[in-house]
């Protein structure tokens, strides 16, 4: 509990300037091709989102149960594909889809949302849990694969 508070109360300017120093390292590592994609899961899920709107250098955001932002004029700022990860039964995420999914889609920004059956928040955690539960298994399985398929396009 007291690491998830900490977490909500970083600076999210401050936030936004360590992933740019680390999308500027990242970027020059002489064994990376120089492209650079975000992911984040729950909270970080919703930095890698937000992180979007601040960067236009990346090549792509992958948010795993992360929330939007909330204001359009946040959203008129991205400048890559957004990917969304969510569990089925994460009904607090979920409700923000359709509203994100409209806006992006008035912006003429890519917003990819899949949601995986019969799962909820932090599917990858729990998925990948020796024992897991089948479907659990599977939602992990599924968006690994799309994960590394979506970075092997970049």
């Amino acid at each position: 509990d007291d690491a998830r508070t900490a977490i909500y109360q970083l600076d999210a300017e401050k936030v936004t300037a360590d992933l740019k120093a680390v999308q500027a390292y990242v970027a020059e590592v002489p064994s990376a091709n120089g492209k650079v994609a975000v992911t984040g899961f729950c909270w970080g899920g919703s930095q890698s989102f937000r992180y979007a709107t601040n960067d236009e250098d990346i090549q792509a955001a992958m948010v795993f149960y992360g929330s939007p932002p909330k204001e359009s004029e946040e959203l008129a700022r991205i400048a890559v594909p957004v990917y969304g990860f969510y569990g089925e039964s994460d009904q607090r995420i979920n409700a923000t889809i359709d509203g994100t999914l409209e806006k992006m889609d008035e912006l003429e920004k890519t917003y990819d949302p899949v949601i995986y059956e019969s799962v909820g928040h932090a599917f990858m955690r729990r998925g990948n849990d020796p024992a897991a539960e089948e479907a659990f298994r599977e939602a992990y399985e599924a968006a690994f694969e799309r994960l590394t398929e979506i970075l092997g396009e970049l």
